[in-house]
């Protein structure tokens, strides 16, 4: 496992450090395969990720699956809808009554995948990244560094920037990414912002690269495929938008096993997420990510057009007169 205590006080100081300092140049050593999980909120990783988890574990892979959405929602399709005690929570109560957290408490088995969920502060009541951060905290102390997995996949937020969520890109804590997108316009648009990150830090010798794109809920349009073709990343597996996945997820049902099927697919992206290698992305400018759609959809050929300062003045355009001063030459 990675060295969690040499980007512990790093993270805390974050907003103070130039991170260009601070980047570890040295090639990841660990056998287990840390996996992040990037994606909008919304956009299918979840059930993504604990279908692939459960399929891993069938092709006899030990597997960890840690939620790293303060929503805590990752966990719920493996365990049936069932709401699992987040380690942030359980940390503060165990706190209360003078207790401390057993790996019991936290976390909990199923079809072979071992899962537990970090959790997060309420809306307005802290900030999601420092939870994350903490939580990360609390998993060391539990033993972390000395757990013995094949894979540990870790789902994030994409669509949000603050450092605890970057955790992994920007301290090396993973070896790969892979990102989870669609065919619209602000999935891939989040899926680009990751690989900007990414290849911001490879500028600065971190290690981290992507491994490739599962496009969720494919229709078939095309634009996921054309975007990771332009940012140089492969497609690892495209889920089709199919109304007997959608009922299977809603209802809380695994379809990542070799019972259902799909489970042809599943172990397919399970193969190539074991394989695929972190590469370093080319991002997109927004011109490019809007020339990847039609413009009659995105409004991609929209010209600019200056405000002018009668525009801003309005109803009050009239000039006024001016109150400056001026003096008669002496």
């Amino acid at each position: 496992m990675p060295n969690l205590r040499e980007f512990d006080q790093r993270l805390r100081d974050e907003a103070a450090v130039d991170p260009s300092l601070d980047v570890p140049q040295d090639a990841p050593t660990s056998k287990t395969q840390i996996i992040a999980i990037y994606g909008k909120g919304g956009i299918g990783k979840s059930f993504t990720l604990a279908n692939l988890s459960h399929m891993m574990a069938e092709q006899g892979k030990r597997v960890l699956l840690i939620g790293c959405d303060p929503k805590s929602d990752t966990t719920s399709l493996l365990f049936g809808g069932k709401a699992c005690p987040t380690i942030i929570d359980t940390s503060a109560r165990k706190k209360d009554s003078g207790e401390e957290v057993a790996i019991g408490d936290v976390c909990f088995k199923h079809g072979g995948v071992f899962a537990m969920e970090l959790g997060g502060p309420e809306v307005g009541r802290g900030c999601g990244g420092r939870g994350i951060i903490h939580g990360f905290e609390l998993l060391e102390k539990l033993g972390f560094l000395d757990w013995d997995f094949d894979y540990v996949l870790l789902d994030f937020l994409g669509d949000v920037v603050c450092g605890g969520f970057g955790l992994p890109i920007a301290r090396d804590m993973a070896q790969k990414v892979i990102l989870v997108a669609s065919n619209d316009l602000q999935s891939l648009y989040v899926a680009n912002n990751v690989c900007s990150a990414v290849d911001y830090f490879r500028k600065l010798g971190g290690n981290v690269g992507v491994a490739g794109l599962v496009i969720n809920k494919d229709d078939g349009t095309g634009e996921a495929a054309a975007f990771a073709e332009a940012v140089n990343i492969p497609v690892l597996a495209a889920i089709p938008q199919d109304d007997d996945l959608r009922k299977k997820s809603a209802n809380y049902q695994i379809v990542g096993t070799a019972k259902s099927q799909w489970g042809d697919l599943f172990a397919g992206l399970g193969d190539a997420v074991a394989g695929a290698p972190p590469t370093r992305p080319v991002p997109l400018d927004q011109d490019g990510l809007l020339a990847l759609f039609d413009s009659k959809d995105t409004g991609g050929d929209y010209q600019l057009v200056p405000a002018t300062d009668a525009d801003m003045r309005g109803k009050n355009a009239v000039l006024r007169e001016s109150l400056e001063v001026i003096y008669d030459d002496a």
